[in-house]
């Protein structure tokens, strides 16, 4: 007769092997759904005319169902802790609400693609920051919600259905209760390191991390690899990283730099200390004397992208009174966003901050000494930020008077003004913004204006007031994408932003203040509508947004067609419009010359805040040799991956992330 200890033991090891058994069974189910989402988003998201290897398709499908697995693993592994003691009815709930969870998660990440083009990152986290109603609201309107949620249900019930008809039938609880102990033991341990073996992702190797998602040259295919979960856990723990202020060279050791004054010793700037690396940060070449003081206005244009410039004519007319401007302006074409959404693009140029969300908490209400308009007002100018969104819209109510605007003009205070302007979705009319802006130039100022201006109507779900004219196009000049059912729409909404603004800059430009006026132009990032870009000669536009700017007798220079960022920008608008102080150096004047094309600091290349860098021969992601894409149109034998660009851009990025982390943290 067993002894009571004996027994439970018995009971408890054959409590774990029903418990291994039915981790394993759930795990089956969840890597042929999660495999199956896979193939339907390339399927539906694969571009018209677009060619690859065979072996690329097969190589992300592998690396997809290994990502997969570990999930699937691992949420296996976790629920070890119930699963050996629970029911067989209470085991098959618990697989339904798995399976259901790694669904959804998987089809959001579908259709966050679709938008960002990009897997979810952690911008997802909006939905709870921004304006959740105008959110969802846009959700609603913009994406197939009912087909969708009818799609999770079916693969979720198809999930639960495969597990209970097929997958337990065939390996039922009892199938080893019977065999001897030796076998049991033997079929415990074996079932206990597949699993940890399937969670790490591999067996000899480090188990599979961030940087195994690129498994090709195309950024397309690599985006396909992870499933909604793993992008998910990648975007949480970015989140994490962007939050903690507490150690300033988290960013530096991430990019391979133990110190401030290691990086800034690959970009030759001065490195003996780390009060040295933040001076050389801030210095800039003092003015000539007697520069004056000129209006600086700069538009952050929502959803302008660059691609649609590039086909303007009169049969496809889509800049409006904004074409005849362009031949007296100095217009930027090969020139990238900082940040895939309006927010983080807004703190970017704002604050030279690749860290966001920044300014949600504490950070947010204490003055940041390098901001764009703290620096402007103290150089003697009176700040406004005017929009035409709420202002309530991510605490900016509360954040932007205390980074240095003297005034906050919304989409209430121009109702206020305007009575007829509407209050939709996000906010008013784009008219209405300009309207003010005319009135407040025309009145008199003892100071020069600094204002920062960030529009809204070229947004989902693209709506446009009631007496709007829409422009007729032969589409046949268009020669993007097409797969997008918002294409027409969106270029209705883009025509009458940039129409709006033209007609604003033409006012200036026959008004009193066109001497002592500048007005710059971008837009925040680029938007789905217009393609996804998987092929190698148009992934260059996938962040490419225009930068113009306005002035009389304006110097373009030779760089105009080279490649230039956001982090660009207001290292060339300050020193034009006479504004002096401790701005970041994020970038370079793109009204200069470049003095050497090794020059590290000056280099013609683009950072994308994100972690991606370009250059004129291709893109890709810092510290990632295998993720390089060659973006010229004609590939040459030098359209390599270039060690010394991604080291230099490596270091940038890496002191503009300490530069907020060290000077932002907690004492």
């Amino acid at each position: 007769m067993p002894t009571p200890i004996s027994a439970y033991l018995s009971i408890f090891f054959n409590g774990l092997l029903r418990g291994l058994i039915r981790a394993w069974l759930l795990v089956l189910p969840l890597v042929l759904v999660l495999s199956l989402i896979r193939w339907g988003q390339i399927i539906h998201f694969w571009p018209s005319g677009y060619v690859t290897p065979a072996s690329d398709v097969l190589a992300v499908a592998f690396q997809g169902f290994r990502f997969d697995l570990k999930v699937s693993a691992i949420a296996g592994f976790v629920l070890l802790l119930v699963l050996p003691w629970v029911s067989g009815r209470v085991y098959s709930r618990i697989a339904a609400v798995v399976g259901f969870v790694f669904v959804l998660l998987s089809m959001v990440n579908l259709h966050y693609f679709g938008f960002y083009k990009t897997p979810i990152d952690s911008l997802v986290f909006g939905l709870a920051e921004d304006d959740t109603s105008a959110v969802l609201q846009t959700v609603w309107r913009d994406f197939p919600v009912i087909t969708s949620l009818l799609l999770v249900a079916l693969l979720s019930w198809g999930s639960a259905w495969m597990h209970q008809r097929i997958v337990l039938r065939a390996v039922p609880d009892s199938a080893l209760r019977d065999r001897s102990r030796w076998l049991r033991a033997l079929a415990m341990v074996l079932a206990f390191w597949a699993l940890v073996f399937a969670g790490k992702g591999t067996l000899r190797e480090m188990a599979l991390q961030r940087q195994h998602l690129t498994v090709t040259t195309s950024q397309f295919l690599n985006d396909m690899v992870p499933n909604g979960v793993i992008a998910l856990k990648y975007a949480w723990d970015s989140r994490g990283q962007s939050q903690n202020l507490q150690d300033p060279l988290l960013g530096l050791k991430a990019l391979g730099f133990d110190s401030a004054p290691a990086a800034a010793k690959v970009l030759g700037l001065p490195h003996g200390s780390d009060a040295e690396v933040k001076a050389a940060l801030i210095a800039h070449p003092a003015l000539p004397s007697g520069t004056p003081k000129k209006n600086l206005l700069f538009f952050l244009m929502e959803s302008w992208s660059a691609e649609p410039m590039r086909y303007q004519g009169p049969q496809f007319d889509v800049l409006g009174r904004m074409a005849p401007t362009l031949d007296k302006a100095c217009h930027f074409s090969n020139f990238d966003s900082a940040q895939p959404g309006t927010h983080p693009a807004l703190e970017a140029l704002l604050f030279a901050s690749p860290i966001t969300p920044l300014t949600l908490g504490d950070v947010g209400r204490k003055p940041i000494p390098w901001s764009i308009a703290k620096v402007a007002r103290d150089a003697g100018y009176r700040t406004l930020f005017v929009s035409s969104v709420r202002i309530g819209w991510r605490s900016l109510d509360r954040v932007l008077p205390a980074q240095g605007f003297d005034e906050i003009i919304d989409a209430t205070s121009l109702q206020k003004l305007y009575p007829q302007a509407t209050l939709g979705l996000w906010g008013v009319w784009d008219e209405y913004l300009f309207r003010y802006l005319e009135k407040r130039l025309a009145e008199p100022s003892d100071k020069p204006l600094f204002v920062f201006v960030l529009s809204s109507t070229n947004h989902p779900p693209y709506d446009l007031p009631d007496d709007y004219q829409r422009v007729k196009r032969d589409m046949a000049h268009w020669k993007g994408e097409t797969s997008s059912d918002t294409l027409l729409p969106n270029l209705d909404s883009y025509h009458y932003a940039t129409d709006q603004l033209g007609a604003f800059v033409q006012q200036v430009q026959k008004g009193p203040h066109h001497a002592d006026t500048l007005i710059a132009a971008t837009g925040d990032h680029n938007v789905r509508s217009f393609g996804i870009y998987a092929e190698p000669a148009r992934r260059q536009l996938i962040r490419q947004v225009p930068f113009v700017i306005w002035g009389e007798g304006l110097a373009c220079g030779q760089q105009q067609t080279l490649p230039a960022s956001h982090r660009d920008m207001f290292n060339t608008l300050f020193p034009l419009a006479g504004i002096e102080g401790p701005y970041v150096n994020a970038g370079r004047n793109l009204l200069l010359p470049l003095k050497d094309a090794s020059d590290p600091v000056n280099a013609a290349r683009t950072l994308f805040f994100t972690g991606e860098a370009r250059n004129a021969q291709g893109a890709w992601q810092l510290g990632n040799k295998a993720s390089f894409v060659c973006t010229q149109t004609a590939p040459q034998a030098d359209c390599v991956f270039n060690a010394q660009d991604d080291l230099q851009e490596r270091a940038r990025y890496g002191l503009l992330d300490w530069n907020v982390r060290n000077a932002l943290r907690k004492p």
